[in-house]
């Protein structure tokens, strides 16, 4: 006698929910809230409105910070048995900045498939709009509370060369906002606040000048900040008498006119025609005098 075939798995679906605007929830989203046997959520709370404004019924568990271990032992075993689960976040995409990776983690340990169901994410939001490069960018979530992990942090942000995203709180932008100029210099940044809400705000400029910004008029909810990448020097062409000795060192030691210009142009990184035009002043000089 064959013995009974172990029960399919369910599945993890991964649904981004608003980051302000209710309004903000795609069709599937609400269909897979609807029929999931459970949602596990950040804060069963701010899930709840949610749930209330599109009359969906489903359970609530929480799977916050204070309430994992057993927890998601006990949800990895639910989707194991085939149940399926939908996890979200008070706001926007899990798995970003919140808990829920490790019931990610936990599904994918017991092979549960873990299936995304897309919707808003702050970082995008703020990134589409604060004007800076988005071709090339890294999320950082939120700067680390102690001393040491602090310095850590910044350090690190000072060898990238891409356009960064960080989250910060209101009580601690004035401090974040200092420590990113003196890490990175005055780049340009965006700091974007109640997206998707009725008081949205996206300040867009300098970090000094965030930095006054902020200090007059403090904001606000939680905050995504968009710093740009580092700025390319302005070239500066050297001064006419640097080029000058230069070419007069290299004809002097018997280079031809033609490689004296070659060789100061790739010396001094200067492009070839300014060189050009310093040798026929040298000439020039050389003539009248």
């Amino acid at each position: 006698m064959s013995s009974p075939a172990a029960p399919k798995p369910g599945v993890l679906y991964v649904v981004g929910t608003p980051i302000g605007n209710l309004e903000d929830i795609t069709l599937r989203a609400l269909r897979v809230l609807r029929e999931a046997a459970v949602i596990a959520a950040e804060d069963t709370r701010v899930t709840r409105k949610l749930l209330s404004r599109y009359d969906i019924h489903t359970p609530l568990v929480s799977c916050s910070q204070h309430a994992r271990g057993d927890r998601l032992e006990q949800l990895a075993a639910r989707m194991a048995a085939g149940e399926s689960v939908a996890l979200v976040t008070d706001a926007g995409t899990p798995g970003v900045s919140d808990p829920g990776g490790e019931l990610i983690a936990a599904a994918l340990r017991t092979g549960v498939p873990v299936v995304p169901v897309p919707g808003p994410s702050a970082v995008l939001a703020a990134l589409t709009v604060s004007g800076l490069p988005t071709g090339r960018f890294a999320f950082h979530g939120f700067p680390p509370r102690t001393r040491t992990d602090r310095r850590e942090f910044f350090a690190r942000l000072q060898e990238a060369r891409e356009t960064l995203v960080l989250f910060e709180a209101p009580t601690r932008l004035s401090s974040t906002l200092h420590e990113l100029l003196h890490a990175l210099g005055d780049r340009r940044i965006a700091v974007a606040r109640e997206l998707t809400k009725l008081h949205e705000e996206v300040f867009r400029g300098r970090i000094s000048e965030a930095v006054a910004q902020f200090a007059a008029t403090p904001p606000r909810g939680e905050l995504t900040l968009v710093i740009g990448p580092p700025e390319a020097e302005p070239f500066q062409v050297p001064a006419a008498e640097t080029m000058a000795h230069a070419l007069r060192e290299e004809l002097a030691a018997g280079a031809s006119p033609r490689d004296s210009v070659d060789r100061v142009a790739a010396a001094l990184g200067v492009p070839r025609r300014a060189v050009y035009r310093a040798l026929l002043d040298l000439r020039r000089d050389t003539a009248s005098g």
